[in-house]
């Protein structure tokens, strides 16, 4: 009997330390989800409280331990409980072989407090020896229209095919004020297709979100934007987090993207800030305008203001300011129109070391050869051209092709080694403070001499709607 005892104790031994090598020693071990994504979706945000379970499934022949953290900056609103434990953060859970657990998540918003972000979107992540696994937790914060991801296209790189996931919009109906409109990752408008996005709109965008005229998993081209904002009640794009920290913090969404082929798109009376990009523009592939800008401020984009990609664009009355790398970039070429707009940057979230406006006719190819790309036209007109780099004007011209540009009636802050006694400046004031009466609007002071230098256009309104009788240069007209 006691040999048989020692014999049992013996076995018992062994299973026991073989289970304990297989939790330890299995380094790269790999969990199963029942989703990669826990939505917690928009009814959530008149209710205030909703419960989700995800399942988590061990597939391996062997027990392993794991543990679970709650992460992200907004994880004080989701509580989990796994398995009747209650806890955010939890170590060494146990899931046996072949088996699995229950993950239950709540989230608690209080939808009355206007200053929860639209969409909270945080990770549950799972540590099991050296492999960390992650799984997203979205919940609207607050009652709006909400554009997720509806379907998909696939990228195709040489073997390889990725899904890309996102919202396909339905344009037949404008979008109007009653509610936010918030999109989460990208929105598409179809070719063929107009979206209209009508005064007092506020427009939400999450982190890498933004918004794409024209679908490029489609072969037909086309598709436009329209935005009809009116003075007093703008139309506003800015990324979804509400608290006040995220006021002016830049980079927060991706851009305004107007695909090669997208026409006739116009933008009247908008706020567009705190992205990456603010309106990307490619090449027409006809002889209608890519973009027509009106009566807009582009400000806090970490990045570009404006970018053309051998696009058709013009822009009138409007302010750009505050970009991360260039305010304006007409690259590529193109035909590039601007009248009473005024250029600030004082960027000073960290060093900006290129200049505010790039004037580009060509691009290197990835097989390193040059290939021309005409600027067929870059003309300023009345506009302030100023910011903190001694030199706020690049030009990029390759000899080979066209080169036109001009700058008629403006304030330039430029290199003073530049010839300026030429065709492509007219009558300009080089190198001297526009003096605005404060740097965070880009009003003029009584004593700016940009005050009464403007020549006559068909602009006879300021942004503000004040009359232009002898024309200031810039967005602004100074109000006596």
């Amino acid at each position: 009997m006691i040999r048989l005892i020692f014999n049992l104790l013996i076995f018992s031994m062994i299973i026991f330390s073989c289970k304990k090598e297989n939790l330890e020693t299995n380094q790269n071990i790999k969990l199963h989800f029942s989703d990669d994504t826990i939505t917690f979706d928009t009814i959530f945000a008149s209710i205030g409280s909703i419960t989700k379970t995800l399942t988590v499934y061990n597939h391996n022949d062997f027990d392993i331990t794991t543990n679970v953290n709650l992460k992200g900056v907004s994880a004080a609103n989701f509580r989990i409980n796994i398995d009747g434990v209650p806890g955010n953060n939890q170590r060494d859970i146990l899931i046996p072989a072949n088996d699995s657990i229950f993950v239950f998540l709540e989230v608690t918003i209080d939808p009355s407090n206007n200053n929860t972000p639209y969409i909270l979107s945080d990770s549950l992540v799972f540590t099991t020896g050296n492999s960390i696994q992650d799984v997203n937790l979205v919940a609207w914060g607050q009652d709006a229209y909400f554009h997720t991801a509806n379907t998909f296209g696939n990228i195709i790189n040489g073997t390889d095919t990725t899904r890309f996931y996102y919202h396909l919009l339905d344009c037949s109906v404008p979008w109007e004020n009653d509610k936010p409109h918030v999109i989460y990752g990208y929105a598409v408008i179809d070719p063929q297709n107009t979206l209209i996005i009508n005064e007092g709109c506020q427009i939400y965008m999450h982190k890498n979100s933004g918004i794409l005229v024209g679908n490029p998993f489609k072969e037909e081209t086309g598709g436009t934007l329209k935005v009809n904002g009116v003075l007093g009640n703008e139309v506003v794009f800015q990324g979804d987090r509400l608290d006040n920290w995220y006021k002016d913090i830049p980079g927060q969404w991706d851009r305004i993207w107007f695909t090669p082929g997208s026409i006739d798109n116009e933008i009247n009376y908008a706020v567009i800030k705190n992205g990456n990009i603010g309106l990307h523009a490619d090449t027409v592939y006809n002889n209608n305008p890519t973009l027509k800008v009106n009566n807009t401020i582009i400000k806090n984009m970490s990045g570009i203001g404006i970018l053309g990609q051998g696009a058709d664009i013009e822009v009138t009355n409007s302010i750009i300011s505050e970009c991360g790398q260039f305010m304006v970039a007409c690259n590529i070429g193109g035909n590039y129109n601007f009248t009473h707009c005024t250029f600030a940057n004082y960027w000073n979230y960290n060093r900006r070391n290129t200049p505010s406006i790039l004037l580009n006719n060509y691009y290197e190819g990835a097989d390193g050869n040059i290939y021309i790309r005409n600027l067929e036209s870059a003309n300023f007109v009345n506009c302030i051209i100023d910011g903190a780099l001694s030199s706020e004007i690049s030009y990029q011209n390759n000899e080979s092709g066209v080169f036109n540009y001009s700058f008629d009636h403006c304030l330039l802050k430029i290199d003073p080694t530049i010839d300026t006694e030429n065709n492509n400046y007219i009558n300009i004031l080089k190198n001297i403070s526009p003096e605005f009466s404060n740097e965070n609007d880009f009003n003029l002071s009584e004593t700016s001499p940009a005050i009464d230098f403007g020549r006559e256009t068909s602009i006879t309104l300021d942004i503000l709607g004040n009359i232009r009788s002898e024309p200031d240069l810039g967005g602004f007209e100074l109000v006596e």
